[in-house]
């Protein structure tokens, strides 16, 4: 379980913290030999319900930006504690952004991230434009990366990638199944995988989970991977 009290946040924020009960897991995100390691997702898991549900509940209370210092502060100190020392990828609402004081904090807390971090824009519930104006200016100061989760699913789609200095494009799972034996499904991600490299933007096959869709996704040149096929949550 992590724990909140004894980081330099103020108390409101840091009570709000105090009635999570929360742990976090980390999938590996390989390159496309599949073996190479890149970075590490990591992801919220609640004590005593599923991560949609809490997130639904935050939601309907007003308080997501509990749960997006919650993800950043507590993923960090779970991949401390692990020893970890890839890129770490940590999931942000696009409606959310740290106060002053939580930038102070967290830099005060983890220092200097090294290019290691990877802040990835989820897919709901809405853009705010002051949030995405934050966060290009957080990842131009600190060397991170941002990525764009579930591209093609929800809000997320080729407009709010050039809202961000996007680095990586996260392909929905929709895109990718069965991929192997889908000719249309063949066709456009072609299409897609030619439009971001030629913006310099890596793709992200996310959701892979059998041998015959990784293949095909090879063959098409995708640069990173992520699935049950390589690699599970742990």
């Amino acid at each position: 379980m992590i724990y909140y009290d004894h980081l330099p946040l103020d108390k409101d924020i840091l009570d709000a913290l105090g009635e999570l009960k929360i742990d976090y897991v980390f999938q590996p995100i390989f390159k496309a030999d599949g073996k190479t390691l890149f970075a590490r997702e990591a992801l919220m898991r609640p004590a005593d319900m599923n991560v949609m549900e809490l997130i639904e509940k935050y939601n309907k209370l007003g308080k997501l930006h509990v749960l997006e210092v919650a993800t950043f502060f507590g993923a960090m100190q779970a991949y401390h504690l692990r020893g970890y020392e890839c890129k770490i990828c940590m999931n942000s609402f696009p409606s959310e952004l740290f106060t002053l004081s939580e930038q102070k904090a967290f830099a005060e807390y983890f220092g200097d991230m090294n290019g290691r971090g990877i802040i990835e824009i989820l897919e709901y519930p809405y853009i705010s434009e002051e949030a995405v104006e934050a966060k290009r200016i957080a990842t131009s100061r600190q060397d991170l990366w941002i990525s764009i989760d579930d591209f093609g699913n929800g809000i997320n789609n080729m407009d709010v990638v050039k809202m961000y200095d996007t680095k990586i494009v996260k392909l929905d799972r929709h895109l990718i199944s069965g991929i192997d034996h889908l000719p249309d499904k063949q066709e456009n991600v072609k299409k897609l995988i030619e439009e971001f490299h030629s913006q310099g933007i890596l793709v992200l096959a996310e959701g892979v989970e059998e041998k015959e869709e990784f293949e095909c996704l090879v063959d098409m040149h995708i640069d990173l991977f992520q699935g049950y096929y390589l690699g599970r949550p742990m």
